[in-house]
């Protein structure tokens, strides 16, 4: 109803805009939280920590950006979580506290989540149920677990600003979460390189996108983020949400690259959890292949006997991870379509399984460009040397282009404190020129090989830059001892290789 000012005038209200947090306010409250988790009896370390919050986050989150969101579009609209296991029942009610809240969570809430499930594949029921089903409460304090709960409801998710803002944060969580995951043996793709390798692809609107090892999302993220500005209505922001797709065979990863995508604007992301070779082994059928696959394929290590024996019939028998994720990646490409994939040093210069998926890769892709990464661009986690190779199936490969990146002017290698930037792939990104790299020349760092010769030396694409000084004389003895501990590397990646191939007691 109008109403007169003081003045006798007529008023108008004007809506009150909520305040919008800062980086900093965020920071805080996520400091507040893990402040209040460290009190409690049943965490130990950010490994316990960043999932207890995670979950919490997410359902926080899903509640504001999804469920509040679809209900002021559609009146009609049902929620996924029904009451009294909505946010608001629980999450908000402050007086819900001590064994009762505790209680409350563990024998109900959790299990009513996992226990979600519809009929229809984009349903968010089907999301939730499958993140919640190895998802526990660690908390053993009733009170503490309301304070945590108290601490993330009062994060705003008013605007899409503090949605970015929360996901910049919550991306600074994932970081301290992948150093934690390096010191149990599992390392993540610095994100200078998920970067240039997404740009290097040249992204385009209607393209499905897979990673199938796409731990904490980061190169799916990368590519929404390249992308998501394009779109020019509701229907193709919805194809550019579909298209962003996902494998991850782990638990914890799969709750943190739910939250992240959540935490972008995909409201449902398409990401599934299963074991990315036997999935890809199953679905081998031209309507589950992609445009692209950007990936960082674990290696270093064996995947199980009953997995690796799925490829047996396609005469690749090995468990060599790396190896075999390679294969399938080839396999899940449309024609036409392209990939950027990490790979180690042995996966260059294996022979015997190795050499055959190698000599498939150029039969029926262009390898168009191997990229050789500086040593230890993992650290402090691994010291293993790695390559980002990049391939179009388009046809057979003709001649294939390296480019070393050098060490920084005056350093040694990377660390956690001094990890590798951006702008080391600056001239490297030049270089490349545009997509369809036709501006290329040789330099101190570019050189090229063609396609016969590398088919001559048994598919050996661990090649030494031709450009690069070798005079022994001149070389500090640090570099020739790192040298030489490289070789020793390498041979023990051989031999591995070998008795995986041989099998268990041959």
């Amino acid at each position: 109803m109008p109403r007169l000012d003081t003045a006798g005038q007529l008023a108008i209200d004007v809506p009150v805009q909520p305040k919008k947090q800062t980086r900093a306010e965020l920071q805080s409250a996520i400091k507040s939280a893990r402040d209040i988790m460290r009190k409690d009896a049943g965490l130990n370390g950010d490994l316990d920590r960043l999932p207890q919050l995670s979950w919490i986050l997410f359902l926080r989150a899903f509640d504001v950006c999804v469920e509040q969101e679809r209900e002021a579009e559609n009146l009609d609209y049902e929620r996924a979580i029904a009451k009294p296991y909505d946010w608001e029942s629980w999450g908000s009610t402050t007086e819900f506290t001590g064994d009762e809240f505790l209680a409350f969570v563990n024998t109900e809430l959790l299990p009513y989540l996992r226990g979600l499930k519809s009929d229809d594949e984009g349903d968010p029921r089907n999301v939730i149920s499958t993140i919640f089903q190895e998802v526990n409460n660690r908390m053993l304090s009733g009170t503490l677990l309301r304070d945590l709960v108290n601490v993330v409801n009062d994060i705003s998710f008013e605007s899409s600003d503090d949605i970015h803002t929360m996901a910049t944060v919550y991306e600074s969580i994932l970081k301290e979460m992948r150093d934690a995951a390096g010191d149990s043996g599992e390392f993540y793709t610095p994100r200078p390189v998920i970067r240039f390798m997404v740009e290097q692809s040249f992204l385009k609107l209607g393209q499905s996108i897979l990673d199938p090892a796409c731990g904490t999302g980061g190169f799916l993220v990368e590519a929404y983020d390249e992308l998501k500005e394009l779109p020019s209505s509701r229907m193709e922001l919805a194809q550019l949400h579909r298209n962003i797709r996902g494998i991850e065979k782990k638990p914890l990863p799969y709750l943190l690259v739910m939250m992240n995508l959540l935490l972008h604007g995909i409201d449902v992301p398409n990401v599934v959890r299963a074991n990315a070779l036997l999935r890809m082994r199953e679905e081998n059928s031209p309507r589950h292949r992609v445009d692209v696959v950007l990936t960082n394929p674990p290696f270093g290590g064996e995947e199980e006997k009953s997995v690796a024996a799925r490829f047996d019939n396609a005469g690749v028998a090995t468990q060599e991870t790396a190896w075999l994720f390679l294969y399938s990646v080839i396999e899940r490409l449309k024609p036409g379509g392209r990939c950027a994939i990490v790979l180690p040093n042995g996966s260059l210069f294996g022979g015997g399984v190795g050499a055959k998926i190698k000599a498939k890769l150029m039969k029926e892709c262009n390898l168009h460009t191997i990229v050789r990464l500086p040593q230890g661009i993992f650290a402090p986690y691994t010291q293993i040397p790695a390559n980002l190779l990049f391939f179009d199936k388009t046809g057979p490969t003709k001649e294939i282009w390296f480019y070393e990146i050098p060490l920084p002017e005056g350093r040694r290698g990377y660390s956690k404190t001094k990890p590798m930037h951006y702008e080391e792939f600056k001239n490297c990104a030049n270089w490349w020129g545009s997509e369809a790299r036709e501006s290329r020349e040789e330099n101190n760092f570019a050189w090229r090989i063609q396609a016969a010769e590398i088919k001559a030396g048994g598919y050996n694409l661990d090649l030494a830059n031709p450009h690069a000084g070798d005079d022994l004389d001149h070389r500090p003895p640090v570099e020739l001892i790192n040298d030489l501990i490289k070789t020793e590397e390498d041979i023990l990646c051989l031999l591995s290789e070998l008795k995986a191939s041989m099998g268990e007691g041959n």
